[in-house]
């Protein structure tokens, strides 16, 4: 009897000691010791979880930069299509150059290319984008070439009026537009013709187009002037034709 009750109560005092023990050790770790068992617990499943939004996160990254590199790569297939379409009507040999830098400071007045004299190219080449005229090669390297744009203020470039025949001079602006002189005092011209390079030129061969006349001031002395907007966007140009045309 003394032993049966010691047995049923001695094993709950038993379960008590332990509980008291467990409590003490618990409160002598602070927790500690329950953080640790999560810890390791739940490590897989954590891991799971940040590798697997890590990963999602490197998947949408990379297509994010798929998507990206395909349209850039389709606009500059879609701009050498045209180049090429363009360099396929030409009586002569033509020459397609990535454009690879702009002058620093000077965005307007020159850019580099990605073509020089091993590849054929020479001072003096005429240069020409899509939409017209861009400029001239003024310096060329084994694997570069230095292009002077038509918008560069110490360019010169003679042109006629589409529409009349009227011819001038186109002086740069450094910007998208040119500013031109005419030779006439009384010029036959009005806002909105086209305007292209001069047949009688001596940089550039003739009826290369320009741009549009957007304004006029037939008044001016000492020679009546106008604006001309250029048909080349010069900000976008990635690629362009090089002509092989030597100065008359």
């Amino acid at each position: 009897m003394v032993f049966h009750g010691y047995s049923r109560y001695g094993s709950q005092f038993l379960w008590i000691i332990i509980s008291i023990g467990i409590g003490l050790f618990f409160f002598e770790t602070k927790g500690s010791a329950i953080l640790e068992l999560y810890y390791w617990i739940s490590y897989p499943l954590r891991t799971l979880d940040s590798s697997g939004l890590i990963h999602k996160r490197l998947t949408n990254a990379r297509l994010m930069e798929l998507t990206q590199t395909t349209a850039e790569l389709k606009k500059e297939n879609q701009q050498l299509k045209k180049l090429l379409g363009y360099s396929e009507i030409q009586k002569t040999e033509v020459i397609v150059a990535p454009v690879i830098a702009h002058t620093p400071y000077h965005w307007w007045k020159s850019l580099v290319l990605g073509r020089g004299s091993r590849d054929g190219v020479e001072i003096g080449f005429v240069v020409t984008g899509i939409g017209g005229l861009v400029g001239r090669i003024v310096s060329v390297t084994p694997h570069t070439s230095r292009v002077l744009l038509i918008t560069d203020p110490s360019s010169r470039v003679g042109f006629k009026v589409s529409q009349t025949g009227t011819m001038g001079i186109i002086i740069g602006n450094a910007s998208s537009f040119v500013k031109i002189r005419f030779f006439d005092k009384f010029p036959e011209a009005n806002v909105g013709d086209t305007v292209i390079t001069s047949p009688v030129g001596l940089l550039f061969p003739g009826g290369l187009p320009i741009g549009q006349i957007i304004s006029l001031d037939l008044n001016k002395q000492p020679a009546p002037e106008g604006d001309v907007l250029l048909t080349v966007a010069f900000n976008k140009l990635e690629n362009v034709v090089i002509h092989p045309y030597i100065s008359k």
